[in-house]
């Protein structure tokens, strides 16, 4: 199976090329929409970006390589990333990480059974002053303790 951008997407990809004075600068959008489209940037898709991008697919390779907000492998429905940076270290994300794992039945950088899950931990995502927190797709829940992990998942889990 060969990726390619959908219309669409193709669409927003030339918008974002336009943005740049040389192709290549759009390579950190396009990974982005290539992950929301595919759900994780595979050899195929860092081949057709490069081809798209007048680069080497290595260069997208070490773009990918380089940076943790693309997934390098298939993931869950929802990526779970808890921040473990000193400032939600000390207000408690090594609990919030050995809870999810409990509740989850997960390791870190494993997908739950059912594909619903995947449990991650971050650097920083730049929330300390509302820490212990985690991204759940492209939202913050911030604040955390046991029951609000609750209330999360089991929202997540009525979609």
């Amino acid at each position: 199976m060969n990726f390619t951008f959908t219309p669409e997407n193709k669409k927003k990809f030339d918008e974002y090329v336009k943005r740049y004075p040389q192709k290549r600068a759009a390579l950190l959008p396009a990974l982005w929409l290539a992950q929301e489209q595919n759900g994780w940037i595979s050899g195929e898709v860092m081949e057709y970006l490069a081809g798209l991008l007048e680069v080497t697919p290595a260069f997208v390779y070490e773009t990918v390589t380089f940076y943790t907000m693309y997934n390098k492998k298939p993931i869950g429905k929802h990526h779970i990333q808890v921040c473990n940076s000193v400032c939600c270290w000390l207000r408690g994300s090594e609990q919030t990480v050995d809870y999810l794992k409990r509740k989850l039945g997960v390791n870190v950088g494993e997908s739950t059974a059912d594909g619903r899950f995947h449990l991650s931990t971050v650097e920083c995502l730049g929330s300390c002053g509302s820490a212990p927190m985690m991204q759940i797709d492209n939202d913050y829940f911030e604040n955390l303790d046991e029951e609000k992990i609750d209330q999360i998942l089991n929202e997540l889990n009525t979609e």
